[in-house]
């Protein structure tokens, strides 16, 4: 872990326009826009929901992505964006969305694949605005400079950073959660508590992160369960949506480690909701952490109303059996994953090393295997 005196870069979107209600407040949060034309990066749901915005509809273009877009999806929707004079790009969705607004506003003046820009520092800066407005309250995308597509070759998530894919404003509004089922509510709350704790966990964690994820983890743990028992509890959908733009914040200097690496191959391949895949990790890389975090551990523990735990395994039963009790799923032969497969997603995820490099204890092949079959 860094010190307090460790240097740290720290890039927010520019402006933050949050709170209920708020979302019909586009066009005032960027009034010297009003006659701009927008292209909304959306999902087929979301479509439907473009006049929330408060938009000229004749301003207003839309592109939409599949859940888990892979590179055909991106290709498709940028193509469809540069045909067009575009000064705003809106993301409007779940983290797909968004992260295909950010590749597509640095992509848009230009000519360049997304080969050209993947991996950290290599885009360029854009010719347009970038506007993210969050559907759900899980991937935190609408904070950070990161996004990842799938490569449908090679069925691999393409990482890529730049300063140039930080919004320029962000919109949270609780209100547009309210639509999302209690299954894709459990599991994007589960993966914005993944994304604080795996960073407050991380070998490189920063005392100014730690803060954003401690609070991340509270408000998940205080606020979650409510939903279980009252999806409509508005009170607890603002939580989680800061929860979930903490945790975003989270993934920028600092970002995620063996979790979200064990649960790529699971969305990749059998096509589990990322927000899924990552509950159904998070226990067992939680226990399998804690030795070498003890005392981050501890504090996880407590935020979740756990209590405090003796060994790995008793780690593993708390923090399994807390989401099974929300209804989540947290072994892998519930989703019909053939047994056969862990050994293969072991060695793909294994390679992940841009995550797994920073976890708190060293992993590798033979360990990420254990964990599948602990948790198959």
């Amino acid at each position: 872990m860094k010190s307090l005196s460790s240097p740290i870069l720290l890039r927010l979107p520019s402006a933050m326009l949050f709170g209920q209600g708020q979302a019909a407040r586009l066009a005032e949060l960027m009034p010297q826009m009003q006659n701009d034309k927008f292209f909304i990066v959306t999902d087929s749901f979301n479509a439907k929901r473009v006049a929330n915005l408060g938009l000229s509809l004749s301003n207003e273009q839309i592109g939409i992505v599949d859940p888990e877009p892979d590179l055909n999806c991106l290709n498709a929707a940028l193509a469809q964006a540069r045909a067009g004079q575009y000064e705003v790009i809106v993301g409007f969705g779940g983290g797909s969305a968004m992260d295909c607004a950010k590749l597509i506003a640095v992509l848009l003046g230009n000519q360049l694949s997304l080969s050209d820009i993947a991996g950290k520092g290599n885009a360029p800066s854009r010719q347009c605005q970038l506007v993210q407005i969050p559907t759900t309250a899980g991937t935190g995308s609408e904070a950070g400079a990161r996004a990842l597509i799938t490569d449908p070759e090679s069925a691999v998530k393409i990482a890529t950073d730049s300063e140039f894919m930080v919004a320029d404003y962000i919109l949270i509004d609780p209100d547009l959660t309210l639509t999302a089922p209690l299954d894709v509510t459990l599991a994007t709350g589960v993966d914005a508590l993944a994304h604080c704790v795996e960073a407050f966990t991380s070998k490189i964690a920063h005392p100014l992160i730690d803060w954003y994820a401690q609070r991340g983890i509270e408000l998940i743990g205080e606020n979650l369960p409510k939903l279980v028992s009252n999806l409509a509890d508005q009170e607890a959908r603002t939580a989680l949506c800061l929860a979930a733009y903490y945790g975003g914040i989270c993934l920028g200097p600092v970002n995620t480690t063996a979790g979200h690496a064990l649960a790529y191959p699971l969305s990749t391949h059998y096509k589990i909701p990322h927000g899924a895949a990552n509950a159904l990790i998070f226990p067992y890389t939680l226990a399998y952490n804690s030795s070498a975090q003890s005392e981050k551990t501890r504090i996880v523990l407590e935020s979740l109303g756990l209590g405090q735990a003796t060994s790995e395994e008793d780690i593993r039963i708390r923090s399994a059996e807390l989401l099974r009790s929300y209804g989540l799923k947290t072994k892998l032969s519930d989703f019909n994953i053939p047994e056969n497969a862990l050994e293969l997603m072991a060695g793909e995820a294994s390679t992940i090393r841009r995550l797994l490099d920073n976890n708190p204890r060293n992993i590798g092949a033979k360990e990420i295997l254990e964990i599948y079959q602990a948790a198959y």
